[in-house]
């Protein structure tokens, strides 16, 4: 007699994305309460799209971004299918592909999928003047690929960087960037990968 293996539900998009969610959110030690505060969002609401059982508008999904010290890009990146941890493949990434969207002032293109330990994007921008202050949990390094850019540090000051300049930045520390003359300029960024928890970790305590 043949036995079937037990059909393993896959999750949805929705379902990656609210995980991946949660899971920024718990890295960052927020509430339930305090995130939906902070990005203007009602508890039930955020409660739902944690679960899968919503789907955030692109204006909702930027608050979120902004109050979670991460990018919309990325955030979306948390909803894609998952690879294997134990899948050893390298994963390529032509220059065609990539999941592109805004991040900053400016517009970033991941440059890897699939289990990894840090994020490596393309960020493009032409902003002559700075936008606000990013602070996140995660150390973050970037090197100019094109253009020149001056970048703010906060209370450390501020620094022009060329083509070949980088600069590595701790967590916890304020920083933000933009052309001195309005040209586009190209940067290589790569950051520390804060992983959402799994799907069956979706449904917690209302204000956990």
């Amino acid at each position: 007699m043949t036995t079937m293996a037990p059909v393993m539900d896959t999750p949805s998009s929705d379902e990656r994305l609210g995980a991946h969610l949660r899971g920024l959110r718990k890295a960052r030690g927020l509430t339930l309460t305090q995130l939906a505060e902070a990005a203007t969002l009602s508890h039930p609401f955020l409660s739902q799209l944690e679960r899968g059982l919503a789907r955030p508008s692109m204006a909702s999904l930027e608050r979120l971004a902004r109050a979670l010290g991460t990018s919309r890009v990325e955030l979306l990146a948390g909803s894609e299918p998952p690879r294997a941890d134990h899948d050893a493949e390298p994963s390529f990434v032509a220059a065609d592909e990539g999941v592109i969207g805004p991040y900053a002032e400016g517009t970033a293109r991941l440059l890897a999928e699939g289990p990894r330990r840090f994020e490596p994007l393309e960020f493009t921008g032409s902003n002559p003047t700075p936008g606000d202050h990013y602070v996140h949990e995660e150390d973050e390094f970037l090197t100019v690929l094109e253009g020149s850019i001056v970048i703010s540090f906060g209370g450390f000051g501020e620094r022009t960087l060329r083509v070949g300049d980088s600069v590595y930045c701790r967590s916890g520390t304020p920083h933000r960037w933009y052309s001195p003359d309005g040209s586009v300029y190209r940067l290589l960024i790569v950051k520390e990968l804060v992983h959402g928890g799994g799907a069956d970790d979706a449904v917690e305590q209302e204000d956990a």
